[in-house]
């Protein structure tokens, strides 16, 4: 494979800039602009290309097997000018054997030598993503490597029950002295149990990655656009004495305790001649139902709207600023009651974040719907009155597979480009 190399850290002038190189070769490329220093160990070195200083940097190399990327790598730490980057780029350019790197291509390699698995990898790209604590922690986690470690955990189960279905299948002629399915029973239940709760959790770090969507619902008028300004700390909407100036949904995404959070401030609910309007009434109804939490502005206590609260949604009185009792009431143009809502916010989405399973994108998901579909047809056909070990031990295979294709060992190949993409050069 070709020696790849390429900028890790942002282009542009800084202070220091990270030039990264991999593959077989590389250590030599760098000894042809300067003395190696000892491995993992930084030194300050001067390049020198044909007589011409290139630059004073600090270098690290790293032996096969003690990189990132599992090959033979070093690192250039060069002054952040974007004229010392392109000179010493330049020069790597022109060396044989070495070329610039794709978008993930040290990623790639690093999964591809087994020193990341794919859970991983899509970690990296969340954790690079990462706008919020909670997602930073979320991704970090992943990235450490929490998902392999479960999975090999529930890979071991398998490997234990397809065994022991396996021996009743390789003794199918004579009588094997033990009946295995109450133990294979016992751990396909456990797997199912395990299993279904990280499907369940997966809804949840979904959102964390994704963000949780807070909807403001009330009536025209009643002050939702400007609470909506009050949050985002900016004019993000049109706010008019005019009922049912907003017709479209209008999202905000901000940080709620470190939490990624989309206000999502809707049409004033009402019936209206207005076919517009009654559109934008309908986007609103449909998008306050589909969201996490729903923040209601009443006029007045009591008040019925087109769309009913649920117990964990929060209801308060609009406009506290006109009111003679503010008790329960926010204002967007004051900032009265504005703590005490994003308190409310930030509770109620913290309760449901700590819920959160590992499983943070739709592909893994899928993937362990497909183990559970597996294990499910395993256990009905273990308690039928005649059972057949082959067809048992085909569904706990599958559901084995299926584990394998989560964390990128099978059936992935087709997801990589895509995957790989997102990343930027020098990952």
């Amino acid at each position: 494979m070709d020696v790849i190399f390429a900028l890790a850290s942002a282009r542009g002038k800084a202070g220091v800039s990270v030039l990264r190189l991999s593959g077989e070769g590389s250590h030599a490329a760098v000894a042809r602009l300067c003395a190696l220093p000892s491995l993992r160990r930084a030194a300050l070195r001067r390049l020198v290309w044909q007589g011409e200083v290139l630059d004073d940097a600090l270098v690290l190399i790293f032996a096969k097997g003690a990189s990132f990327t599992g090959e033979e790598s070093a690192e250039l730490h060069l002054h952040g000018s974007s004229a010392v980057v392109a000179a010493v780029l330049r020069v790597l350019g022109g060396m044989e054997g070495l070329r610039p790197a794709e978008a993930g291509e040290f990623t790639r390699r690093a999964l591809e030598n087994g020193c990341l698995d794919l859970t991983q990898v899509e970690g990296l790209a969340d954790l690079i993503d990462a706008e919020t604590e909670a997602q930073r922690r979320q991704a970090f986690r992943v990235l450490s490597g929490a998902v392999g470690e479960r999975v090999e955990v529930w890979r071991r189960d398998l490997v234990r029950a397809a065994a022991l279905i396996e021996a009743t299948i390789d003794f199918a002629d004579e009588e094997v002295p033990i009946d295995v399915r109450p133990e294979v029973g016992e751990i396909i239940a456990r797997l199912l149990e395990n299993l279904e709760r990280e499907l369940r959790g997966s809804a949840v770090s979904e959102r964390i990655r994704d963000g949780f969507e807070v909807a403001i619902v009330g009536a025209p008028n009643a002050g939702k656009s400007t609470l909506l300004n009050a949050l985002a700390g900016r004019e993000a909407a049109i706010t008019s004495d005019i009922a049912g100036t907003t017709r479209d949904v209008i999202e905000v995404r901000m940080d709620l305790g470190g939490l990624p959070v989309t206000v999502l401030d809707t049409a004033g609910l009402r019936d209206s001649e207005d076919r517009i309007e009654r559109i934008g009434v309908e986007r609103a109804l449909l998008r306050a139902a589909a969201a996490d939490l729903r923040v209601f502005l009443l006029q007045e206590p009591g008040e019925a709207l087109m769309l009913e609260p649920m117990p964990q949604d929060i209801v308060m009185l609009g406009k506290a600023d006109e009111r003679q009792n503010a008790e329960g009431a926010v204002s967007g143009r004051t900032g009265y009651g504005i703590e005490a809502l994003i308190d409310g916010i930030r509770q109620r989405l913290s309760e449901r974040a700590a819920s959160a399973g590992l499983l943070i994108r739709e592909r893994q998901r899928v993937a362990l719907e497909k183990a559970v579909v597996a294990l499910k047809t395993g256990e009905s056909r273990l308690q039928q009155a005649i059972v057949l070990p082959e067809l048992v031990a085909v569904e706990l295979r599958s559901a084995m597979r299926a584990l394998e294709a989560l964390l990128g060992r099978v059936d992935v190949e087709s997801l990589l480009d895509e995957i790989f993409s997102s990343f930027c050069i020098g990952k």
